[in-house]
């Protein structure tokens, strides 16, 4: 296998599993932990919410 397609390969598993992990992490948290994540993150990016 070229060293180009190691690292697609390399690049590709990686956002696999860090897409998983989002869904896994988003599908299992309850609607509180989710606002309090959004609400926390749209503060530190400076965008007001309320």
């Amino acid at each position: 296998m070229p060293a180009d397609r190691v690292a697609v390969a390399r690049a590709a598993m990686l956002a696999l599993v860090f897409g998983m992990g989002i869904v896994f992490t988003v599908g299992f948290a309850s609607p509180n932990v989710l606002h309090n994540a959004a609400h926390d993150s749209r503060h530190s990016l400076g965008f007001p919410c309320h």
